[in-house]
């Protein structure tokens, strides 16, 4: 049978190497999970039962292709709450997850060919569904002066359709402050490109508070997702904020790509988002795993680490121990039974040397995490 060139994609590879893992307890293995950008955590309790008490009253049909207008309004509210941004509710759109959202994002945006901006290190599948689409990602490699985040000056003699960013990031953790994301949104405009801002680990920081596009213009398409900070991965429920132009070219798209989001999830992010002491104890959590892994990753010989601004993630040079960081993870997952990402799946050219650690799950297994590291490296060193 004939595939499309569209097909070829590349894997993404830390699904593969989650695989492996779940193979390898399946075999009776005790694996510790550091490779997935999962909460360990499930969606928050009061939701899980609102969603229990609609299911005795409510078919769950179809809900409108932009989503509930109650959640529509809820997150408008939130942006209000967290941004001191005035939102109208009318611009957000409810996606199947971020990634709904970005192949919204592109088809609406893009035709075939176009050429759009990504930093690297950045997540896999914006230059996946990117290629799928037909259109074409356009790697930026990002210096670590800029703590491996994209500047105008990375793209200052390209010829771009659209820039995406991500802050806090994926791999890394960095965020963009005020003036950086006033900068990017510039450099894009004074191409003519069109501005995407993923901020799906919003709610997930440290010392200061993310920065939304939405400060800056109104002029971008924002995506984000209850995945992360709300702990609902599985659910497949994001959103997008999109100026007020675009919102019925967005609704037809999705109106035909996917009718709606799941109605169900739809019901547990309203809730979800009223859940706060759960959600600030998950923080609670990742706070102390964050700590407990810039301490202990140098120990067991990474030492070439920067403390994330958010996320859940440490991005680690381990240059000087390997440029295959794909074989030096099935290593890591074979003898020391820790399930790590390679690098190459943010950096295709650079990522040989780097490796992603995920510290999302119970600080019990991330203390039990970095004492394997820990005996792996000095076993490997000796």
């Amino acid at each position: 049978m004939w595939n499309s060139s569209r097909s070829e994609v590349d894997p993404f590879i830390v699904m593969d190497v989650m695989e492996a893992a779940h193979a390898a307890e399946a075999a009776g293995r005790d694996i510790v999970h550091m490779e997935v950008g999962q909460p360990g955590t499930a969606a928050p309790a009061a939701a899980r039962a609102a969603l229990a008490r609609a299911m005795e009253t409510d078919s769950l049909g179809y809900t409108g292709g932009l989503g509930l207008p109650a959640l529509r309004k809820r997150i408008a509210q939130m942006y209000g709450d967290w941004y001191n941004v005035d939102l109208d509710w009318n611009r957000v759109v409810i996606t199947p997850g971020s990634s709904g959202a970005f192949i919204l994002a592109f088809s609406a945006l893009f035709d075939s060919g176009d050429r759009v901006g990504i930093g690297a290190p950045g997540y896999p599948s914006y230059r996946q569904i990117l290629k799928a689409l037909g259109m074409t990602p356009v790697d930026l490699p990002s210096a670590p002066e800029n703590r491996l985040q994209p500047v105008p000056a990375d793209f200052a003699d390209m010829d771009l359709n659209g820039l995406l960013v991500a802050s806090p990031a994926n791999p890394t953790g960095t965020m963009l402050d005020y003036d950086a994301m006033e900068a990017l949104m510039q450099g894009a405009y004074a191409h003519g490109a069109s501005f995407i801002s993923d901020e799906i680990y919003h709610g997930i920081e440290y010392e200061a508070k993310a920065v939304t596009a939405l400060q800056v213009s109104d002029e971008c398409y924002v995506i984000n997702s209850f995945s992360k900070y709300f702990s609902m991965t599985g659910w497949r429920c994001g959103w997008m904020v999109v100026p007020e132009d675009q919102v019925r070219i967005v609704e037809r798209l999705a109106q035909n790509m996917f009718i709606c989001s799941p109605h169900a999830s739809q019901i547990v992010a309203l809730h979800a988002m009223d859940c706060e002491d759960e959600l600030e104890a998950n923080m609670a959590v990742y706070r102390r795993n964050r700590q407990l892994m810039l301490d202990g990753l140098p120990k067991a010989g990474f030492t070439k680490i920067a403390p994330p601004d958010g996320a859940f993630f440490i991005y680690a040079d381990v240059s000087d121990l390997t440029d295959d960081s794909r074989a030096f993870a099935a290593e890591i997952l074979e003898k020391a039974g820790v399930a790590v990402t390679p690098g190459l799946d943010f950096d295709p050219v650079r990522g040989g040397g780097t490796l992603r650690f995920s510290y999302a799950r119970e600080t019990a297994q991330i203390e039990e995490g970095l004492a394997r590291l820990q005996r792996f490296m000095a076993q490997r060193g000796a």
